[in-house]
């Protein structure tokens, strides 16, 4: 379990990055050279790399060597486990949500039946 949590934390870390969540992006449509990541980006080549080594760190992204070029391919299943969490808090928030809803609809209708009793006498 505690593995997994480390895992997850990885994820979230990466992502938490704008410029990371472009990276997954661009790969999620197809595989990608490093210097056709690095064309659109404002910065510099050693910083676009750090950014791939944490994308890789998690597991997010893979990449080889093709000639002379380093290839990154995006991994979805390493997403598995993330999408599985936020549907498992999806979950526990929603069955929150219609406790609560009933709640106040029980409150509403109490409140209803106290209005017609005062309107009676």
């Amino acid at each position: 379990m505690a593995n997994n949590q480390l895992a997850l934390d990885r994820v979230f870390h990466a992502l938490a990055d704008p410029t990371r969540r472009t990276i997954v992006m661009r790969l999620s449509a197809e595989p990608s050279a490093v210097g056709d990541l690095f064309q659109p980006m404002p910065m510099a080549l050693p910083t676009l790399l750090k950014h791939i080594r944490v994308l890789e760190d998690c597991g997010l992204v893979t990449t080889r060597k093709v000639g002379r070029e380093r290839i990154c391919e995006m991994r979805p299943e390493a997403l598995r486990e993330t999408d599985a969490w936020l549907s498992q808090q999806r979950s526990v928030w929603e069955a929150r949500l219609d406790r609560m809803e009933a709640h106040v609809l029980g409150l509403q209708e109490k409140e209803n039946k106290n209005d017609k009793r005062k309107k009676r006498k």
